[in-house]
């Protein structure tokens, strides 16, 4: 049974992952989209082939074109350097059940591993990647792929989908802690 302390900060689809906690979960990640809504919606196949059941986006969204490809599925983004708080997106997602970022990081479990999703820009996120208490840290904004360890941490950057010769995605399975990217 889960706490109801546990739910404090945490939206309706967060709380489904904590409900499901235990069990092993495929995780898509992606950043840096700028944007780019047709390569979103390429991932978002790569994601559902490969049987992806929660999206992270690590920001740098772009606009409604990608916020598009998100909706409907269960997912987790946060808002980047380049992502402005327009009064338009945010009317948009007022019609969506994607809920912007409240907290940085944002701060989710699925299945039974716990992750923050940053940017990457925000003040203290490099000691961050020392000291918080998660399994997973999850970023973009450099448009580097990146899979490294820090103490118990596991510090991942999908790479991007704009500004690089290849463009890249990442796919986690929790349950093995298997981490793979993908070429679009």
């Amino acid at each position: 049974m889960i706490e109801r302390s546990e739910w404090s900060g945490v939206g309706a689809l967060e709380r489904v992952a904590l409900y499901n906690r235990g069990a092993a979960l495929l995780v898509g990640i992606l950043s840096d989209s700028h944007d780019r809504h047709l390569l979103v919606r390429s991932a978002m196949h790569l994601f559902d082939e490969a049987g992806v059941e929660h999206v992270i986006h690590c920001g740098d969204i772009g606009g409604i074109g990608v916020l598009d490809e998100l909706v409907g599925r269960n997912c987790t983004f946060v808002w980047g350097n380049t992502d402005f708080r327009d009064p338009q997106i945010s009317a948009y997602l007022e019609t969506t059940e994607l809920k912007p970022p409240t907290h940085i990081p944002t701060r989710i479990v699925l299945g039974d591993r716990r992750f923050a999703v940053y940017h990457g820009h925000e003040p203290g996120f490099e000691q961050a990647l020392y000291h918080l208490d998660v399994d997973y840290i999850c970023h973009g904004h450099t448009h580097v792929a990146r899979d490294e360890r820090i103490g118990r941490r596991r510090v991942i950057n999908p790479g991007a989908l704009h500004r690089v010769h290849i463009r890249t995605v990442a796919t986690l399975d929790t349950e093995t802690d298997t981490l793979k990217f993908h070429e679009l």
